[in-house]
């Protein structure tokens, strides 16, 4: 879950004038009441959304399979995954979003890499992010190595009238529309007296399951759960807009596909080694000295992630605009989070035209989606799918190894030479 997650179809006249988000997710097809939802979710995410990125790097950099010469572009989001794909050592990177706020989050995590004075500083401002020092270390080491807009992002303020880089002093994690959407979790968990960050003291997945059965499970029961989770304003949080809701529930009530996401988060991977767990049930990383983090935060890749920063580089842009720029055959990894499950047919196919005239021979492309198949057969041309293949026991294998248990299907093509 993603960035501001675009719908990636070229703009139209019909969009002038609106804000890049607006236009990417307001359905031309939607009735009346669809497209109040789609402008309600399109206000949400013009703010601050994901901290933290929800799809798992190591996955992702296992199926991406990057060498010394990948040239990848990504979906930027939160940032943790682009920096972490530096540890496999690409030749260049380009973090593309439509989102500002994630455009200004990527930008402050390559300054800190680059400029804060060693690993202790960096680990205090992003793994634990919530030390009055950070803001010292903020002014004293990365201001001013920011453009001016990344700056005046963090020194504003946000609708509360806090000023954005407070964050880091009062804990970052805990904000955005994720971070708002995990604490209400938490408030609605205290209501049932469901305590969710016992299963983090768990000794053994067996004992994480004995916790998730007895506590949180029941709660999916209640009337008022029920209920709330059929509403798709309630999941904006989760990163669900109204076009993506009907896709993640399918035929089921919405309560029990989102249990079995949280039975999986919970239970199929040990607390330990599973950041994403830390997030969900503390709103924030483990202070422990070896606690499980991205990549990116972890000490031992440290040196690569500084010394290899400057290969980033962040745009403002839809993904589908900034590849009609680039040269055939200059691109050979994709990174689309789960944009696709956005789009209409239209931008679909267009975003899978310049993703193959831009491909090398070999490339791949991965993605996510709410649902567990993949969503391009049938809605992208024969012609065009015809030459990519898809790795269909890879991908499954992939989703089930993906320790953020939000996603239905992680999916994985590549193209033929």
């Amino acid at each position: 879950m993603k960035s501001a997650r675009q719908a990636q179809g070229s703009n139209t006249s019909d969009n002038a004038g609106k804000p890049p988000i607006t236009h990417a997710v307001v359905r031309k097809g939607a009735g009346v009441a669809g497209k109040v939802l789609d402008h309600a979710f399109a206000l949400a995410f013009r703010g601050l959304v994901y901290a933290q990125i929800w799809e798992d790097p190591e996955i992702d950099m296992e199926a991406l399979a990057i060498r010394p010469d990948s040239r990848v572009v990504a979906i930027a989001s939160g940032g943790c995954n682009v920096l972490s794909y530096l540890v496999a050592d690409p030749a260049a990177i380009t973090a593309v979003d439509l989102n500002t706020a994630h455009i200004a989050l990527n930008k402050l995590k390559l300054a800190s890499a680059q400029h804060l004075p060693d690993y202790k500083h960096f680990r205090r401002f992003f793994a634990e992010a919530d030390r009055p020092s950070n803001i010292a270390a903020y002014h004293a080491y990365v201001a001013p190595f920011l453009d001016e807009p990344t700056r005046s992002y963090w020194e504003g303020r946000d609708l509360t009238l806090r000023r954005r880089i407070g964050g880091f002093r009062k804990g970052i994690y805990k904000r955005g529309l994720l971070g708002g959407f995990i604490g209400m979790a938490h408030l609605l968990a205290r209501l049932y007296r469901v305590d969710l960050h016992a299963i983090l003291d768990a000794p053994t997945r067996e004992a994480q399951r004995t916790i998730f059965e007895a506590q949180m499970a029941p709660v999916f029961d209640r009337k008022f759960v029920r209920w709330l989770t059929e509403q798709p304003a309630a999941l904006f949080g989760l990163g669900i807009p109204p076009a993506q809701f009907d896709a993640l529930a399918g035929d089921q009530p919405m309560a029990q596909v989102l249990r079995r996401r949280l039975e999986k988060l919970a239970c199929d991977f040990a607390v330990e080694d599973n950041y994403f767990a830390w997030q969900a049930f503390s709103r924030g990383y483990s202070r422990d000295a070896d606690a499980p983090l991205p990549p990116y935060l972890q000490e031992a890749n440290w040196d690569k992630v500084r010394a290899r920063a400057d290969r980033v580089t962040v745009r403002h842009a839809n993904l589908t605009e900034h590849l009609a720029a680039q040269p055939d055959a200059s691109l050979d990894r994709y990174v689309l989070l789960d944009a696709q499950d956005w789009m209409s047919d239209a931008q679909l196919n267009a975003l899978w035209r310049e993703i193959t005239r831009t491909a090398r021979p070999g490339a791949r492309v991965l993605f996510r989606t709410a649902a567990e198949p993949s969503l391009l057969p049938g809605r992208v041309a024969d012609d065009l799918l015809a030459r990519w293949t898809y790795h269909g026991e890879a991908s499954a294998d992939y989703t089930r190894r993906d320790r953020s248990s939000i996603y239905g299907g992680v999916h994985l093509y590549e193209l033929g030479a």
